[in-house]
């Protein structure tokens, strides 16, 4: 069979490994001494093409799960070619290395890179293929789940405008058929998470550590921070956060006339006399957010024009979509796309202006010239979105955005009490996680559920869940970053400290944190952590002092709109 010279990603629609494979052999004996540059080049445009063709049958699989065409197309990307990609970047990697010479603006990148050297093992390439099948697994059961509703079948996000209507009683409702529809399959997500325990720990003993906590933080990249800078962070929510929340839910109980705040209280809101309904339909999302982002900056603003004119956005949920929301790059287009389950609530109009701060990163970043240079670590591309649902607050209410003064006063109030739940939801996930990957309980599935509960009361204050232990243990089931994505979650709370550092400058010098905000998405992965939040005028915060701070700031606040 002839060898493969891909053009575009199109030409990989139907590729197998054993047509990639030439590829890398190719790179692997080519020349590099004397023209490092011009060999990273080459790599560089291979890697374009081959991940926009993974990631373009990622995206068609998680739009469609039920399609078995597209689950396959998806398997054979990330089961069966991906595993041994990653196994060729070490080997190329390696080469890179051993010319002796680093090319200006891939200092950071290469000290990645040596760090994917010293994990890499062979024999952990099979056990990758499998977890992406496990994966895959994990997204067919949620993707698929619906529930009955007036007499109709809808999706489990589709509940949620049911959760913020004044009658308790169908609120009720919605909650627990939403737990229910997890607590059906809880027993097959347990056993799928059985088995990705114990895959991911083997990948951390054949790589020499002692755990897979250990592993992932240097897979990760983590020079800036440790397991331990993590706790001090669990601490500082503790004590800051968690107090904080149980306040709001006193708050919640007085004005709902309740003793005390049921899960099902928690997202009605207080401030507007009816739910708040922001669009009905997926321009009715899309025409705001265009407005409001032409009015925030207009490069900005022409970037997101330029996603909905390429049909780079699917927004709205629908059976058989997989949950959850995400950005992906198009690396070989050097383009974002955007995939969400929008059902017309608020929540939906934060989650596309995250998304886009993704996006307004990657399209920064993309002008750089080599691939892995465009890319930076979650806690920095998690800086860029949360800042963007911050930063655009101001232009929310019409005829720029979607609301009356007073919608757009009940919605900040909302956003701002979501942060701190938020954050009190972070470290829950994140000791959770530590827990299961460092303890010798993690793989008993019993013992995981009452940890979680052990962990939800630690840090989830205010909320009466008496009588409701199996639907607080169905929360954990669908957070699909521990079954997907592990240890993936601290670096929303890393990024949130960072956020509202962004937000508290805007409100004296919004046109020079704009500023600021764009060179620092324009460095991509070029500069070390700590360095790429200076550049955005913040600081890494794990401390409870830093924290205290601007937790109060955010209270300020909320009190002040509470006021009018």
């Amino acid at each position: 069979m002839p060898t493969i010279t891909p053009t575009t990603p199109a030409d990989l629609v139907h590729a197998t490994w054993s047509d990639l494979a030439p590829l890398y052999d190719d790179l692997a004996v080519a020349t590099i001494e004397g023209d490092v540059e011009g060999w990273l080049q080459r790599w560089s445009a291979l890697q374009e093409v081959v991940e926009e063709a993974a990631t373009m049958a990622m995206i068609a699989y998680t739009c469609d799960t039920a399609d078995p065409d597209k689950e396959a197309a998806n398997l054979r990307w990330s089961s069966e070619i991906f595993p041994n990609v990653m196994e060729q970047h070490v080997r190329l990697a390696q080469r890179l290395v051993e010319a002796g010479r680093v090319p200006a603006g891939m200092e950071t990148v290469v000290r990645e890179f040596r760090t994917d050297i010293e994990i890499f093992r062979e024999q952990n390439v099979p056990l990758f293929a499998e977890l992406e099948e496990l994966v895959a697994g994990y997204q067919k059961a949620t993707g698929t789940l619906s529930v009955e509703w007036d007499g109709q079948a809808i999706t489990v996000p589709q509940l949620q405008p049911f959760l913020r209507v004044a009658d308790r009683a169908i609120r009720e409702r919605a909650f627990r058929a939403g737990a229910d529809a997890y607590l059906a399959i809880k027993g097959d997500l347990s056993t799928l998470f059985d088995r990705m325990l114990a895959v991911r720990q083997q990948l951390a003993t054949n790589a020499g550590f002692p755990d897979y906590m250990m592993y992932a933080f240097r897979a990760k990249h983590r020079f800036d921070y440790t397991p331990d800078d993590c706790a001090r962070f669990h601490e500082a929510v503790e004590a800051t956060v968690a107090p904080l929340v149980e306040r709001l839910m006193t708050h919640r109980a007085s004005v709902l006339g309740l003793d005390a705040v049921r899960p099902w209280d928690t997202l009605v809101q207080l401030e507007s006399r009816e739910p708040v309904r922001p669009f009905t339909d997926a321009e009715g999302l899309v025409t705001p957010a265009q407005r409001m982002f032409d009015a925030l900056d207009p490069e900005l603003g022409a970037r997101f024009r330029e996603m909905s004119t390429d049909q780079l956005l699917d927004l709205t949920s629908r059976a058989g979509k997989a949950p959850g929301g995400y950005c992906t790059n198009l690396s070989w287009r050097k383009k974002p796309f955007i995939f969400m389950n929008a059902v017309g609530v608020p929540d939906d109009v934060n989650t596309l202006v995250h998304e886009a701060g993704h996006c307004f990163h990657d399209f920064s970043a993309n002008r750089l010239p080599y691939l892995w240079q465009r890319s930076a670590g979650h806690e920095a591309a998690e800086l860029a979105s949360m800042s963007m649902e911050l930063l655009v607050a101001p232009h929310l209410v019409a005829p720029t955005g979607y609301y009356t003064p007073e919608q757009a006063r009940a919605v900040e109030v909302e956003h701002l009490e979501d942060i701190l739940t938020s954050l009190a939801h972070i470290a829950s996930v994140d000791a959770f996680q530590r827990w299961i990957y460092t303890s010798n309980q993690g793989h008993d599935g019993a013992a995981r559920d009452a940890h979680w509960l052990e962990v939800r009361a630690r840090f989830e204050r205010g909320v009466d869940w008496s009588g409701l232990d199996d639907e607080r243990v169905a929360r954990w089931y669908r957070q699909l970053h521990i079954f997907e994505l592990p240890f993936y979650y601290i670096e929303y709370g890393i990024a949130q400290m960072g956020a509202l550092q962004l937000w508290r400058d805007a409100q004296r010098d919004p046109a020079g944190t704009m500023a600021r905000y764009k060179s620092f998405i324009a460095l991509g992965g070029t500069q070390p952590l700590p360095d790429l939040y200076a550049a955005a005028g913040a600081r890494l915060v794990f401390d409870r002092d830093g924290m205290a701070e601007l937790v109060a700031l955010v209270e300020a606040r909320i009190e002040a709109l509470r006021r009018g």
